[in-house]
């Protein structure tokens, strides 16, 4: 089977990051968040296809340094083409039933369990759900009995929500969904799925973690997600003399003295934290100096940027651009 993710996006929420380094790539313990995506994948999927327009050759030359069990194929879109523009463009590649993902989220979703589902239902298509307190700023959907949905709803004022259940970013679809998907800058939420609505969209909920990684806020809340559920270390090269460690933080061969670290800070190689600074749930990137006596709190650092000597970093994102 193939899988088809969706990565064309700018990254425009996680600037002036993403000016230098595509969402895919920013890392999330350890590595990068295309790799979460691609590396929960069941075995059966054993192509996938990446529909990429922003920093094309940056994916490209991660993915060749990596040996992987299944092939990788990255088609560009000359423009953003919107998440059905996106799966049209790609459909040379496509002749029996597929998965897709958006490229910025994860979860905990079984997808054998999800094809087996929508196998059973017998539509077009199938959309995960998830279910939310406050579903306003998320494609809604509203259930018939056997899950088949009824109606869309597209970030709806407060009140107004049809149900708390919303479009978690993973779908199963029959090829005959490209049939309905025109050429060009297509949304799948606004205009593919009205359309084939009669042809049997059905909804799969599922349980455990799902984080939308789009903003510098989510992007955080899914690192405490990956490390609560064990994915933390310190590596052996990393020295740390005399600091105070609050686990669970994921550091790769960082150097520290005297400082405080954690809890929910990835630190990746060549980090350097001065003497009595405070770092809690941050991303410090590659070679990213902190100075002494800074605090840095719910932030994500650039590669090999510097913050000096007494700085505050609050819930900000630093890069050099």
């Amino acid at each position: 089977m193939k899988a088809v993710i969706l990565a064309g996006g700018l990254g425009t929420r996680l600037r002036p990051l993403t000016y230098t380094i595509p969402k895919a790539l920013v890392p999330l313990c350890g590595k990068p968040l295309i790799s979460h995506i691609v590396d929960a994948m069941p075995p059966w999927v054993d192509t996938v296809l990446i529909a990429v327009n922003y920093k094309k050759d940056a994916l490209e030359s991660y993915f060749e340094m990596l040996t992987l069990p299944r092939k990788i194929i990255l088609i560009e879109e000359s423009t953003p083409l919107g998440t059905g523009g996106a799966i049209k463009n790609v459909s040379g590649h496509l002749d029996d039933t597929f998965v897709a993902f958006n490229g910025d989220v994860l979860s905990s979703i079984d997808m054998g369990s999800m094809v087996r589902f929508h196998r059973s239902s017998g539509g077009i298509g199938t959309i995960s759900l998830w279910e939310v307190p406050d579903p306003s700023a998320f494609g809604v959907v509203a259930l018939e009995s056997d899950n088949r949905i009824r109606t869309f709803q597209e970030k709806p004022a407060k009140g107004e929500e049809l149900s708390n259940l919303i479009n978690a970013g993973v779908y199963v679809f029959e090829p005959d969904i490209l049939e309905n998907i025109e050429e060009g800058p297509v949304s799948l939420e606004r205009q593919v799925f009205p359309r084939v609505l009669d042809r049997g969209v059905y909804g799969y909920r599922f349980e455990g973690y799902w984080a939308d990684c789009g903003t510098r806020e989510s992007f955080l809340r899914a690192q405490r997600i990956l490390m609560d559920m064990g994915r933390h270390m310190t590596s052996a090269n990393s020295l740390i003399d005399s600091c105070t460690v609050a686990s669970p933080n994921y550091l790769e061969g960082v150097i520290g003295r005297n400082c405080s670290i954690g809890p929910y800070v990835s630190a990746q190689d060549g980090v350097i934290l001065g003497e009595g600074c405070v770092v809690s749930n941050s991303i410090l990137m590659e070679g990213a100096v902190v100075g002494p006596n800074s605090i840095v709190k719910g932030s994500i650092v650039g590669p090999r940027s510097e913050i000096g000597s007494g700085e505050k970093i609050i819930d900000s994102i630093l890069a050099i651009s």
